[in-house]
């Protein structure tokens, strides 16, 4: 089956052809950071409005890359939620018109369950069970994932996902939107100068909170920030390196400690935070050391894709109809109230 994937959930436009036999065909991404960073953050009706120019170049670049036709789909996934409202609808919207015209199913996918499946696009997949970190901007879960669909939720945020308070101290350290990859770059230069603490490392669950780390950088920030005068360049740099290393050794203990608890062995991250370097070295070097195996999707798929979308929806439509391509999107969705596919 031949599965065309879209993603409009956020900021950026992504399209995929996935097939069930020959694997991901192709896939083209557009981002709209450029045009958000003017504003400081994403803007809703222009991410919105974005969508509407992207997606069918995209999806004619897909099809040219796969050297297929429009008709050759036999179906189309689609992010139904969670997101910005009006994004969704562009991705729904055309998705369905599409599948009217070609007479093909459609489904909705969870845009989560795309990230969590994400690392099984790779040449050398985790088998089923396994325990999946899901860290990004929104969000920062752990879960149990027994097969598709068969999520139990271990450990949540309880506050700021991580990203979002990558993102929220960079701006406290004046750097420029989108906060975390810029933060990540300038704790490179880094020095362990100082110590934040270790939020809920030692709380006897799987739970996160972050925002009381973005406040301890808040206070250090105010100590080290002259009146009226910028911070010393290395200063911020030793800021941003004790925050990440903080991050990571919360995120890299409360993994070791799911899989105790669960017995199982293997691991994998995804999500936009998925990419950090420095978390990567620390899951791998705690894997090595305690005999469990970690996993993560290539670089471009951490962050919003149309492949993890056309996957996801390819495990999950083998006994879908098509239906009268009536539609609603979900601002707000829970993992937890997916089901296993008959």
């Amino acid at each position: 089956m031949l599965v065309l994937g879209i993603e409009s959930s956020c900021d950026e436009t992504g399209i995929a052809l996935y097939d069930t036999q020959r694997g991901l065909l192709a896939h083209a991404l557009h981002s709209q950071v450029k045009m958000h960073a003017e504003y400081g953050g994403v803007v809703p009706e222009l991410a919105s409005r974005d969508h509407i120019r992207r997606a069918l170049p995209l999806t004619n670049k897909v099809l040219a890359d796969a050297n297929a036709k429009l008709s050759d789909i036999e179906a189309i996934a689609y992010t139904q939620g969670p997101g910005l409202a009006g994004a969704l609808l562009v991705g729904a919207s055309i998705a369905e018109a599409l599948a009217f015209a070609l007479n093909v199913p459609t489904l909705g996918v969870h845009h989560l369950e795309g990230h969590l499946l994400s690392p099984l696009l790779e040449d050398n997949p985790p088998a089923f069970p396994f325990v999946a970190l899901l860290v990004s901007g929104g969000h920062t879960q752990l879960m149990r994932v027994s097969g598709i669909g068969d999520y139990e939720l271990l450990g949540d945020t309880l506050d700021d996902a991580a990203g979002e308070a990558f993102d929220k101290t960079a701006k406290l350290l004046g750097l420029d939107y989108p906060g975390g990859a810029a933060l990540s770059k300038l704790a490179g230069q880094g020095k362990p100068h100082f110590k934040l603490p270790r939020p809920m490392l030692k709380s006897g669950d799987l739970n996160f909170s972050f925002s009381g780390l973005k406040t301890a950088v808040l206070t250090l920030v105010k100590k080290h920030q002259p009146p009226g005068e910028q911070m010393p360049e290395q200063t911020r740099a030793d800021i941003a390196y004790a925050f990440q290393e903080a991050i990571v050794e919360v995120l890299t203990a409360k993994c070791a400690s799911a899989l105790k608890q669960t017995g199982l062995k293997s691991l994998i991250v995804s999500g936009g935070v998925g990419a950090n370097r420095q978390l990567r070295e620390s899951m791998n070097q705690t894997a090595a050391k305690q005999g469990w195996n970690v996993a993560y999707p290539r670089l471009e798929f951490c962050t919003d894709n149309g492949a993890m979308i056309a996957f996801a929806g390819a495990m999950r439509m083998k006994h879908t109809q098509a239906g009268d391509h009536a539609f609603t999107i979900k601002a707000r969705w829970d993992l937890a109230e997916l089901t296993v596919p008959e």
